[in-house]
């Protein structure tokens, strides 16, 4: 895995019943996508405050899946004097996104059973 943490997902794994882990996985999916979404709109229209709003919200979901990279790639974004460009961070929560959603998708079919 790439876009989670294998020791996190194991804990996860490990502590929760099958379907309450698939409903987690299946939420943070959806949440994951929706805030990147917010955070591309946002970068759009030049709203800076949803724009680290949604960064701070995706940051801490992320964080709470074990979707570090991603987690890392939304606090450039809420960072207002980060050496990265708002494209290349963009670029990152794109990539950290998918990443963690494929992850994410994976866990939630094994899950599944």
């Amino acid at each position: 895995m790439s876009g989670i943490d294998p020791d996190t997902a194991a804990q996860l794994a490990a502590s929760l019943r099958p379907s309450d882990l698939q409903r987690i996985l299946l939420t943070f999916e959806a949440d994951l996508a929706d805030l990147a979404g917010q955070i591309e709109a946002a970068a759009r229209t030049g709203d800076a405050e949803t724009y680290r709003r949604a960064a701070h919200s995706l940051a801490g979901a992320a964080a709470s899946v074990g979707a570090f990279a991603l987690e890392r790639a939304a606090r450039l974004a809420m960072s207002p004097d980060a050496a990265a460009s708002p494209a290349e961070v963009l670029g990152r929560i794109r990539g950290e996104t998918g990443a963690a959603l494929r992850d994410l998708a994976r866990l939630a079919a094994v899950a599944a059973g």
